[in-house]
């Protein structure tokens, strides 16, 4: 039966506790005839994540537990806090709490060679405080699998829930943060967030998730946030003003939040006091799925987003796919670039094989022409595909990597440094009378190539960085006027937005293919929206379908698409004037 009907001693928002003023929970306190669960302790030294560290682990295992059924689980950093234990035991007795294994897990410490001379590392920040998805897979890589190793005193085998609707992680301060950001990067892992004192600030690059919460696409999270008035306010920011610009994005963007405001400082006591009702609010109507938000009404990803509607397998099993492409009847074609295959996706959604040995080709558009023009980076040439017949070679000598054709009949192509360090990325333009010439340089990593919906302007994205540069393209189709425009979001694993693949829509929004998902960006450069994809990749992407607005996406080995509340611009098309921007 669903956990629900519960009466909850708090409201949102409606705690308020002067600091030092928390009476202990009654449900933290021991209580006589309930059935007391089990501690166990080992140290974990074995990680690859984050080598040669060692870390105390505490697992409570209820006096419940059954090996024949996995457990639910919650995972607090920094070992045990809460009393955690006895309120568990209170709360499973009473049927308030489903049955859960806690693990208890202290930060990692690199153990110095002489601790006579040096000082150990102490890894607790850069583990707590990163960002990316390195600790969530070594909570579900390592450590959950070491902890599925033991077993209790009375012989019963660990089996912990794999589901993220049965899993919370929560802990204070930095372990707060670190338990946000675990659930924030794998919510298929953890549904359930307890954050008390959240470090939410500029330490370590946290205080950029009030501002990825209100752009990504809703996740299914439920979070509780508890802070306090004294809470810190040093040199990395506000912890308190934080705390509160966290809840108002949660809410903004229709997550299940709660929170417990007071005037308590940067410590335990005030987490500690609201922590049952917190478990309680967590873990009300499971066994039933935390919900993934819908999008706020009047946001930018509502007026996107179809309800109900999201990514969906088109095809799998490639090796690494590219070059998505759109001709006039909305057939979408790709390329397999280590197989050396290309691949038709028609109206009716199934896929056909259209070519093989295809001198790894890369990049592809469809020009005014119906002729598909193709980057051939294995014999560095520029090719036009009739529908039937031979290619056609417009340019050689060429190692391209995207390109875009205009309704002119003008193509940009954009070809990455070629291995020396004073080799710079250029951008190419090809005349449809065969002529070419190089048109800029000085790029990182020219990747992606797009035209502006009123094809006036030339975008190309800069792989490795997180600029797309955008140039105004004179009568002539040289270009001028070049700046750095749109500004991406970058992961916090890696130095570069991996912008690859763009197009654009109608209403002239650019859609960049980056490390983080699909980038969605105004005309006045800013990113409005994340979208990321199914399994975390994806090089290229286009609109398609009878009316241009499925969003198609090669990621990997897969393809998705995702049909959107907007209409694809292509570039083989007249231009089109959008309407302006709000500035």
């Amino acid at each position: 039966m669903p956990l629900g009907g519960l009466i909850f001693a708090l409201a949102v928002g409606a705690l308020v506790a002067a600091e030092g003023d928390f009476p202990p929970h009654p449900d933290a306190i021991v209580q006589v005839g309930v059935p007391k669960g089990e501690l166990l302790k080992f140290e974990f030294a074995t990680s690859k994540i984050f080598p040669g560290t060692t870390r105390e682990v505490t697992v409570y295992v209820p006096k419940q537990y059954d090996p024949a059924k996995p457990a639910c689980v919650y995972i607090n950093q920094d070992g045990l806090q809460w009393g955690a234990p006895v309120v568990f035991d209170n709360l499973i007795a009473r049927g308030d709490l489903p049955v859960i294994v806690g693990v208890f897990v202290r930060p990692g410490v690199l153990k110095a060679s002489d601790g006579a001379a040096a000082l150990d590392r102490f890894n607790r920040s850069y583990e707590y405080d990163g960002l990316g998805d390195g600790y969530a897979r070594f909570l579900l890589e390592e450590l959950l699998p070491a902890v599925q190793t033991k077993k209790t005193s009375d012989g019963r085998a660990i089996r912990l829930s794999a589901s993220g609707n049965d899993r919370a992680i929560g802990g204070s301060s930095s372990g707060a943060i670190c338990a946000f950001t675990a659930a924030w990067e794998r919510p298929d892992a953890f549904s359930r967030v307890f954050s008390n004192v959240g470090t939410f600030v500029g330490l370590r690059g946290g205080d950029i998730f009030p501002t990825l919460i209100r752009k990504y696409e809703p996740r299914g999270l439920r979070v509780f946030l508890v802070d306090g008035s004294n809470d810190n306010n040093i040199y990395a920011g506000d912890w308190w003003m934080a705390n509160q610009t966290m809840e108002r994005a949660l809410v903004f963007s229709g997550y299940e939040v709660n929170h417990v405001w007071g005037e308590g400082g940067h410590n335990g006591k005030h987490g500690t006091a609201v922590f049952p009702d917190a478990m309680r609010w967590l873990w009300r109507g499971w066994p039933e799925t935390v919900k993934t938000a819908a999008p706020k009404k009047n946001t930018f990803l509502e007026a996107l987003l179809i309800p109900g509607e999201s990514w969906q397998l088109v095809g799998e099993g490639y090796r690494l796919t590219e070059g998505a492409a759109t001709n006039a009847q909305g057939e979408v074609f790709f390329t397999d670039i280590p197989n050396s295959t290309a691949y038709k996706i028609g109206l009716d959604g199934k896929i056909s094989l259209v070519r093989e040995n295809t001198q790894r080709a890369n990049g592809q558009a469809f020009g005014p022409d119906g002729r598909l023009y193709v980057v051939a980076s294995g014999s560095q040439e520029i090719l036009a595909l009739a529908p039937s017949g031979p290619a056609t070679v417009l340019a050689t000598g060429l190692a391209g990597n995207d390109i875009v054709v205009a309704h002119n009949g003008n193509a940009y192509v954009t070809a990455p440094p070629a291995g020396s360090s004073n080799d710079p990325s250029k951008v190419w333009l090809l005349k449809p009378d065969g002529s070419k010439q190089v048109v800029d340089t000085g790029l990182r990593f020219a990747n992606g190539v797009a035209l502006s919906t009123d094809q006036s302007l030339l975008y190309v994205a800069d792989y490795r960085s997180r600029w797309v540069y955008s140039y105004q393209i004179r009568a002539d189709g040289t270009l001028a006027n070049k700046q750095r425009y749109y500004w991406l979001h970058e992961p916090d694993t890696i130095d570069q937005s991996s912008a690859d693949g763009m197009k654009v829509d109608q209403e002239g929004r650019l859609y960049v293919a980056t490390a983080l998902g699909v980038q969605i960006c105004d005309q006045a450069g800013r990113v409005n929206a994340i979208l990321p994809t199914p399994n975390g990749r994806i090089t290229n992407l286009c609109f398609g379908g009878e009316k241009f607005d499925i969003l198609y996406a090669t990621c990997g080995e897969k393809v998705y698409k995702r049909k959107l509340r907007t209409v694809g611009a292509n570039a083989w098309a007249p231009p089109i004037k959008p309407t302006a921007p709000r500035l």
